[in-house]
């Protein structure tokens, strides 16, 4: 049994180089039409948003993790730097870039 999905039509104000974009893409043949483009569009954007959502939520689990394993080893960002600068000339200088 196959479902068929509601298509609501929403009418969108593209610019003109954006419309561009969408009648090259249809010229082009990857896309059969400009509503194939937009759809298309629109699932990425829902993915990197979705991914997005998902490294800020990593980035606040990590940021609670740090808190709560007390207190750094350096006592100011000026020690932060030191230690930085110490670690770059102690490096072989393949690993510097």
């Amino acid at each position: 049994m196959t479902s068929v999905a509601k298509v609501s039509k929403v009418s969108v104000a593209l610019t003109s180089a954006m419309a561009e974009l969408v009648d090259e893409a249809v010229a082009s043949g990857d896309y059969a039409s400009g509503s194939e483009v937009i759809r298309e569009a629109l699932r990425e954007w829902k993915l990197r948003r979705t991914l997005r959502l998902h490294e800020q939520d990593e980035l606040r689990r990590q940021w609670a993790e740090g808190l709560a394993s007390g207190p750094g080893r350096f006592a100011s960002l000026a020690a932060i730097k030191r230690e930085a600068r110490r670690r770059l000339k102690a490096a072989p200088a393949s690993a510097k870039g």
